[in-house]
């Protein structure tokens, strides 16, 4: 019989034995003490077989930005199942346990990103955010549409990058939604870590930052580049990656995205996990040079405590709905309840007896929502949620409505 209990620490390696093992992976001595050090402060689950680890999750402590409010929510990481025991159980096990814990703990969410989309649907995950890869042709100067921030750009040091770029990147959480805390401990294992995991022909890390020296800066970019190299005879130009760019104007940004594609020895400009509505996508006067390759989900958001999630972010206009709600996972969140939020606040109660739900839908639904990144009138158009009286997705979308798509690329 599979038992489900914590981690100790004593086990981390044990544990990440059997991620290497599902995960068909085999990092070198530092990856592994990384991944050892990563795990450390996490809360750790594991299945028990006897005295064998036969599956494992772990989840970091984050905080996530929503709507007007910053929320407790446990991001997991590290899921997985010995191929020995798959289809037993044990995935459902450890993810019971961990949303109990949530809602014990008093996270109204919880957040994963997915190696295989199929999979956390059925938990009550939905996808919350997209990310975009965007590609440059850098081999011709970046044609824009508007004025760059001809303010000094300068490079920072990476032991230097946190205290620098970390108050910014943390104050621009509030401006979009869907972005985890960051530690000085993921800027330094994750961001800044001197050698890519997946790519050793990378250069270790670069930032630049944007703006006067002595005074607060209005924005930066991380990135890492490759030389130029020939492939089967074929010339392959040098590669700049960008993994973040953060600016507090579209001119900062313009400016930032500039410098990069301006890079000596290089013709390739790639940026994995961008916005959907990055203004560069605007403000580039030729699209056949900035182009939009890949369109794919990132964070899953699961509603923990739908009440608490729904009663925790602002409005952007009246909603009052009634909501008849599945979820099969959290039987405590299903139900018939009544919705009345808007901008001075929300409240989510049990519906009187007699009354009709406006809509029809699962938690994961609600979650895919939630943050404003997907339309219930779309879900709806799917078949994937009833409305029963007309014009309830569009009220639904209205007071869910963010200015800026939410958004992050903190993959973990």
């Amino acid at each position: 019989m599979v038992e489900i209990r914590e981690v100790p620490e004593s086990d981390i390696d044990r544990a990440l034995e059997l991620a290497y093992l599902v995960f068909h992976d085999r990092p070198e001595k530092e990856g592994r003490e990384r991944h050892h050090e990563l795990l450390r402060p996490c809360l750790r689950i594991g299945a028990y077989d006897g005295d064998a680890l036969v599956g494992f999750m772990a989840a970091h402590d984050f905080r996530l930005s929503v709507p007007g409010a910053d929320l407790p929510c446990p991001g997991l990481t590290f899921v997985c199942v010995a191929p020995t025991h798959r289809r037993r159980g044990v995935l459902t096990a450890l993810m019971g346990d961990l949303l109990r814990r949530a809602g014990a703990a008093g996270s109204p969410v919880a957040a994963l990103w997915a190696s295989e989309a199929a999979i956390y649907g059925r938990f009550g995950y939905g996808s919350a955010t997209q990310g975009a890869t965007i590609e440059i042709d850098s081999t011709r100067p970046l044609a824009l549409r508007i004025e760059a921030d001809r303010r000094p750009l300068r490079l920072v040091a990476p032991e230097e990058a946190v205290a620098v770029v970390g108050p910014y990147h943390e104050a621009a959480r509030a401006v979009r939604a869907g972005r985890p805390t960051r530690s000085e401990r993921r800027w330094t294992e994750e961001w800044l870590i001197e050698q890519d995991e997946e790519d050793e022909e990378l250069s270790p890390p670069r930032i630049i930052v944007l703006g006067e020296p002595g005074q607060p800066i209005a924005g930066y970019v991380l990135y890492r580049t490759k030389p130029e190299e020939s492939t089967g005879g074929v010339r392959v130009p040098g590669l700049v990656r960008v993994d973040e760019l953060e600016a507090d104007t579209p001119g900062a940004a313009a400016a930032l995205w500039e410098c990069v594609a301006s890079l000596d020895l290089t013709g390739r400009v790639t940026a994995w996990g961008r916005p959907a509505d990055d203004p560069l996508l605007h403000f580039a006067a030729d699209r056949d040079q900035v182009r939009v390759t890949a369109v794919f989900p990132a964070l899953w958001l699961r509603l923990v405590d739908v009440a608490a999630a729904l009663t925790g972010r602002s409005w952007a206009a009246p909603v009052e709905l009634v909501l008849e709600l599945t979820d099969v996972r959290l039987p405590a969140n299903a139900g018939r309840f009544l919705l009345k939020a808007g901008p001075q606040g929300a409240a989510y109660e049990p519906a009187a007896a007699g009354r009709t739900p406006d809509l029809t839908l699962d938690v994961r639904e609600l979650a895919a929502c939630y943050l404003g990144g997907t339309r219930a009138v779309e879900l709806a158009a799917a078949g994937l949620l009833v409305e029963h009286t007309a014009g309830a997705a569009a009220a639904l979308d209205a007071g869910l409505r963010t200015a800026l798509l939410p958004h992050t690329a903190d993959e973990f």
